[in-house]
């Protein structure tokens, strides 16, 4: 049977612009399910267990399913245990998303590197989206769910050359690439598709450059001159959520304090 409450499926939402985007949707009124590799219901301090635990505290609905978007077969689980769980997809926020390991010139950066970040920060939500799209449209056919929406968190570096992290800039344009190429292959079925993409925002991916970033935000890199929140992508999403954009699929929403502006 299917659960009453629409049904959210944040990725990588056991910590940081996930985990904000996860309480953000339960406070909106979804049940949503909690997904990271390392998720254990329970441990209730951190990581996917605790924002589970913030989310009922606060009176919303979550569930819990560890997986690797970076394999074939834990995505194919994934949303067979959300089918079984609770019989509706409403929203895929692909979130999920990793930084290398080591920061490395193009000229010498390895393919080890390159490979894991592909896999996990482009080709698992590609194909998770397939997945997850051709569920939803039978979802939509099946009456059970109203409206479908799918969000990709890319980021600046989809258009920004950081020549030490090639890898990671390589991910995120194809990701806000296949952002575009589902929302025109599913605008006939009437469900949306937009391209979020955050700027510099304060999590744990960010701590390591944390003194680079403050200078360059001071020095004016940015028009608003402060550090993103992981709550500013929060609302992006929860705007989205709401149906405020169903007629803007393809869109790309910058959350980057005016990064996006060209300026002379």
């Amino acid at each position: 049977m299917a659960s009453k409450k629409r049904v959210a499926l944040v990725t990588g939402s056991g910590a940081g612009i996930g985990r904000a985007v996860a309480l953000q949707l339960a406070r909106d009124g979804y049940l949503v399910v909690v997904n990271s590799r390392s998720a254990d219901p329970a441990i209730t301090d951190r990581g996917a267990g605790e924002v589970k635990a913030t989310i009922e505290r606060e009176g919303g609905e979550a569930d819990i399913v560890r997986a690797d978007v970076s394999s074939a077969q834990d995505r194919q689980r994934l949303l067979d245990t959300i089918d079984e769980r609770h019989g509706r997809l409403d929203l895929l926020v692909n979130n999920a998303g990793v930084a290398p390991n080591v920061r490395a010139d193009i000229l010498d950066a390895g393919e080890e590197s390159f490979d894991r970040l592909i896999g996990i920060n482009l080709k698992g939500p590609y194909f998770l989206t397939q997945l997850a799209a051709k569920r939803m449209i039978g979802y939509k056919q099946a009456g059970v769910v109203e409206k479908a929406r799918i969000a990709f968190v890319t980021s600046i570096s989809s258009f920004t050359a950081s020549v030490n992290r090639g890898d990671y800039c390589i991910s995120k344009a194809g990701l806000s690439m296949a952002a575009s190429l589902f929302a025109d292959r599913l605008g006939e079925h009437d469900i949306p598709v937009v391209d979020i993409r955050p700027g510099v925002i304060a999590t744990d991916m960010t701590s390591g450059v944390k003194e680079k970033y403050d200078a360059l935000i001071a020095g004016g890199i940015f028009p608003q001159r402060r550090w993103g929140q992981p709550e500013d992508i929060a609302r992006a999403v929860s705007a989205f959520a709401r149906g405020d954009l169903d007629y803007s699929t393809g869109a790309v929403i910058d959350v980057s304090g005016g990064f996006n502006l060209h300026r002379l």
